[in-house]
């Protein structure tokens, strides 16, 4: 690959390798109707296999290498194309495969199950209708992604690119006007142009408070230096949050070209993508993106011809949570401990190396050239008044549908778990989610119709954060569930204030103590009490947002609270030190095995007889509960 040095080499090289990704693109477009497709490509037929790290992990990698030995196998190397790209979304149905121009999707594949999709589908023109996908509530075969309830009320745009191109190739990005954007303000546009793009756009920090991202430019660019700096905060930290980590696994330069844009715009010529270490692919993805980037001359000095100069290196985080917090980030590129500090001044002021810095996380940037490319205007209309655009959210917990789904804000909360998420798992009863990871709150089910934006978010408790959202059922207790995120609090706080350092483990102390059935009322209203504080006194975002959970399932589930601390029960079951076990001597028929395996002998009874458990010698194990064969042990 030689140097592209101006806007009309960047064409030429995109009408050059187009080819790489036209069907896959005609066939999107076309919506199933063969006679719409307008095909360049080489290859007839194109076997797109998920790469994330979730299908890699169920040997996806050895699944591609099968199907291309199938293929070359056949004879058919010159005519089939194996691709591997990024996350498809659709966690709970991986390893998946995908195959244009026929759109048919295939879930659950494994590796030895390339001979027949090769044999059947690649041959012979059949498809493999053991591996589509059966949709759990209309109990239908589903051959087309678009048609199934995961997707059709998605709006992809930071994830557009995800599934559809190869991460590790340049040329696929390139494909589907990669660089245009950053071409586009090079040669058309100021800094000051492109700034007002991005305030008209409405675009808001999509890693948890929601600040307008072409303000934040706006004050970074107004700041006088000699050298500034662009960060992109990659550590993403919330329990069961994967949104940023498939970003950069499926379309890493993305993040890097909206990243020299913003530098454009702010008038940095340094970029940083601070990223935890133990995000090891996405890694591998960036620095392949970065040295194709650079070997192209879209990064580096005198980008696409023009006198703009930017460099982006990577600096490896060891995964501490507060270092979400953009002070804490910047004193951990710096070397130093991962600590924040008061602020004003703020980054855009006076930031990292004591110079303006602009940080915004993935999503923020996987945003940015969508809007230089279509417009302010095309992204306002997505969404609602306060809240643009769409957002990305890691769905996960107790529902049908596991994965990562991105839909536009203002979606109701109910349309994500019943129509995308179809429901909650094995029939149960949906309870509350919890969004916005640790910082976040708990929503109960009363609120199903809530519409999902930052301020409603916020007036209820909870927060977008940055994307979190882990649906919980009637057998989760929601004590033990702000007991949870208090002890991630507690061990991820750096310590600096007394508020966050002493106040969570004092919060975490009194949840502990209800749990075992030795709260009182009291303890409720001190629980609330130091929460306030904690919110108000705390030093940075981290313990500023700690107490939501509790304060959330205090407001919303207060009954459950006074359970644990009046009646001595978990109205969950869950709370171990609460529970007791009584056999259903209806339903015993005496085998003994609960008896035998008792670590503690306290349950008596004759064989083919009706036995009883000792509750004073009881210790509450659930050894009998989970070894009775007629599910005759009941717990109370």
């Amino acid at each position: 690959m030689s140097k592209i040095n101006s806007l009309e080499e960047l064409k030429a090289f995109k009408d050059k390798v187009r080819g790489n990704v036209d069907l896959r693109i005609a066939a999107e477009e076309a919506n199933g109707l063969e006679s719409k497709l307008q095909i360049t490509s080489k290859y007839k037929m194109h076997i797109l296999v998920c790469g994330g790290t979730g299908c890699m992990s169920s040997d996806s990698e050895m699944l591609i290498s099968n199907l291309r030995e199938e293929i070359s196998n056949s004879n058919m190397s010159e005519e089939v194309l194996v691709v591997k790209t990024g996350c498809f979304g659709f966690c709970e149905q991986g390893p998946i495969v995908k195959i244009y121009p026929d759109n048919t999707f295939y879930v659950q594949v494994k590796p030895n199950d390339a001979k027949e999709i090769v044999s059947e589908h690649v041959v012979n023109g059949r498809i493999v209708d053991r591996l589509l996908y059966v949709d759990p509530i209309k109990k239908e075969t589903i051959r087309e992604h678009r048609h199934m309830s995961f997707y059709e009320s998605q709006v992809r745009i930071a994830l557009k690119n995800c599934g559809i191109i190869d991460p590790e190739k340049i040329e696929d990005y390139i494909s589907v006007d990669g660089y245009k954007a950053l071409g586009k303000v090079l040669y058309s546009m100021t800094p000051d142009e492109v700034i007002d793009q991005i305030k008209k756009s409405g675009l808001r920090g999509r890693g948890g408070g929601g600040f307008p991202t072409g303000l934040k430019w706006e004050l970074a660019r107004k700041s006088q230096s000699d050298k500034k700096y662009i960060i992109c905060n990659a550590d993403e930290g919330d329990p069961g949050a994967f949104m940023d980590r498939s970003i950069l696994e499926g379309d890493p330069n993305c993040v890097l070209e909206a990243m020299a844009v913003a530098g454009y715009a702010i008038g940095a010529d340094e970029g940083i993508i601070y990223i935890r270490a133990e995000y090891p692919l996405a890694v591998r993805r960036l620095e392949i993106a970065i040295a194709e980037a650079e070997k192209l001359g879209l990064l580096g000095n005198n980008i696409l011809g023009s006198s703009f100069n930017f460099h982006i290196r990577l600096s490896l985080g060891a995964g501490a949570f507060v270092c979400g917090e953009e002070t804490a980030l910047m004193n951990s590129v710096q070397g130093g401990r991962g600590e924040p500090r008061l602020k004003p001044p703020f980054p855009a002021a006076k930031g990292l190396w004591d110079r303006p810095t602009n940080i915004n996380n993935v999503e923020t940037f996987a945003n940015v050239c969508k809007i230089i490319l279509n417009g302010a205007d095309w992204f306002n209309q997505i969404g609602t008044e306060k809240s643009k655009g769409t957002k990305v959210f890691a769905l996960a917990g107790k529902i049908n549908n596991v994965g990562l789904v991105e839909v536009p804000m203002g979606i109701k909360l109910g349309d994500i778990i019943y129509n995308i998420g179809d429901g909650i798992r094995n029939g149960k009863k949906f309870k509350a989610v919890q969004t916005g990871g640790p910082s976040g709150g708990c929503i109960p089910a009363s609120l199903v119709d809530l519409p999902i934006e930052y301020e409603s978010l916020q007036s209820i408790g909870s927060m977008m954060g940055s994307g979190g959202m882990i649906v919980l059922d009637e057998d989760d207790c929601m004590v033990d569930i702000a007991k949870f995120y208090l002890e991630f609090t507690v061990d991820e706080s750096c310590g600096k204030c007394p508020p966050c350092r002493i106040g969570t483990r004092r919060l975490h102390e009194i949840l502990e103590k209800i749990t075992e059935g030795e709260g009182t009322l009291e303890d409720l209203d001190e629980l609330k009490k130091l929460g306030t504080i904690i919110k108000n006194c705390s030093l940075c975002g981290l313990g500023q947002t700690a107490p939501n959970p509790v304060l959330s399932t205090l407001n919303y589930f207060y009954d459950e609270y006074k359970a644990h601390v009046i009646d001595k029960t978990c109205p969950a079951k869950k709370c171990k030190k609460l529970l007791k076990y009584e056999v259903i001597p209806k339903k015993c028929i005496g085998c003994t095995l609960c008896a035998r395996n008792c670590p503690v002998s306290c349950i008596a009874g004759s064989i083919k007889k009706p036995h009883v458990i000792d509750k004073d010698k009881c210790i509450k194990c659930g050894v009998c509960f989970s070894k009775c064969p007629v599910h005759a042990i009941l717990k109370v």
